[in-house]
Parts: C-alpha cells; structure tokens; sequence
C-alpha cells in the first residue's frame, strides 16, 4: 500500500470520526419526553383504586377490594399492587393515573394522614379534568369533618359504612358504574 493510499484511509477515519462526534453530539441535544421513556412499558389499567388509611383495611378497605376483584374487576389496592423494593410514590402515581373510579374511604386516620392526601389530591385533579370518578365512602366521620377537610368532597353523595355490609356498598358502587356506561 503506497503513501497515497495511507493518507486517504487515515483522513476517511478522520472524517468518519468527526461524523460521528457530530451525530452524538445532535442526539444527545434532542430532549427525551415521559413518552419517549415510558414507550417500552405498557401502560396497565385499574377499574378501581381504593384510597384509604391504613388502620382502615380491616374494617373497610380489603373486604371492597376482596369483593370488587371477586366480581372481575381490577383493582389497584395497595396489597394487591405494591411489592417489596417498589418504590411507593411511582406506584401510587401509575394507579391514579390509569383507573376510572376512585373509592375514597373517608376517615379520622384517612384524613389524617400525608400519603393519603398526597393520593387524594392527585386524584381531585383527575376528576377536575373529567379523567375519574370519585365514589366516597365515609368511615367514622360526620359531614362537618369532611366538610372541614374538603368542602367539594362533602358536596358529593356518600356511601355510609355505618350498619352497612361490603355487599351493599359494593352494589351501591357498581350502581354508580353502571349509570356510568348508559
């Protein structure tokens, strides 16, 4: 291989090289978007999401899920979705980001509570753009309570726990639902 030969495949590499810096360098100035990272993952959906305080599963929370998922519907309760390692808030985010109707079991402990009312407010602003449903279940409270904790969710009609059984709240909630689909 003479000189002229040496000097062409040297400057081809040289050339190639510089190509290649520049396309980097233009990628790598392209911003990526919640899409662009989120494309590889499906999104999954929950029928509905079931916030509530923690001291309230037994009483409440896990016998609606229980018969919720019994009926065939998907529920994103917390029991059901979030495993060890996970991290919490994301999790919580994806459920009140992809379900249609939210049962809110409004209690003492639920209201106050900071992991439940960052939960509420996401889902307040799903409802104000019309995304979801809020269904509350009032737990152990009086109208003022909720009155004072938020007005617009005492201006809703509200299922009562008291001298009701998870059977009849349920009919009551898939009532709603059905309404819904009319």
């Amino acid at each position: 291989m003479g000189l002229g030969s040496t000097i062409n495949i040297a400057l081809a590499l040289i050339l190639a090289f510089a190509m290649q810096t520049v396309v980097m360098a233009q990628v790598a100035t392209v911003p990526l978007t919640a899409t662009d990272l989120n494309r590889s993952a499906p999104q999954r959906q929950w029928d509905f999401f079931i916030s509530h305080a923690s001291e309230d599963k037994d009483a409440v929370a896990r016998g609606l899920a229980e018969a919720l998922r019994d009926k065939g519907y998907k529920v994103w309760y917390d029991e059901y979705e979030l495993k060890c390692g996970d991290n919490i808030r994301k999790r919580i985010d994806e459920g009140v980001a992809n379900t249609k109707y939210f049962i809110v079991v409004v209690s003492p402990s639920f209201i106050a509570k900071r992991w439940t009312i960052y939960e509420f407010n996401g889902i307040v602003t799903r409802e104000l753009y019309g995304k979801c449903t809020i269904i509350p279940v009032w737990h152990n409270v009086t109208f003022d309570t909720v009155m004072d904790f938020s007005p617009s969710l005492a201006d809703k009609l509200a299922l009562l726990t008291d001298g009701q059984t998870v059977d009849k709240l349920v009919e009551s909630i898939l009532l709603r639902v059905e309404r819904d689909r009319q």
